[in-house]
């Protein structure tokens, strides 16, 4: 199940955001996006987790959790739409 996480704390990374989320099953992936010019976190990011029961489970208790003061938005994570790419 992939989960988007909102909401994050700019210092957070990859392996914080794992960690958050480690405590509710097996975390394929996490990752937190960050500008590409700056490298600096935009807030938000994506974790994969093994099975749909433990993603439920993390969401459950996790969304609008205080995680280093700030209110998480956590959900399921919807697909990616496609957009044409921007012309310069």
């Amino acid at each position: 199940m992939n989960i988007y996480v909102g909401n994050l704390s700019y210092k957070m990374i990859d392996s914080d955001l794992e960690k958050l989320f480690a405590e509710f099953g097996e975390v394929k992936s996490a990752k937190v996006i960050v500008d590409r010019d700056t490298g600096r976190s935009k807030g938000f990011g994506f974790v994969e987790m093994q099975t749909s029961e433990s993603g439920s489970e993390a969401i459950e208790a996790l969304n609008g959790k205080d995680c280093e003061g700030r209110a998480l938005r956590v959900n399921e994570a919807k697909p990616r739409e496609e957009r044409p790419r921007r012309q310069f």
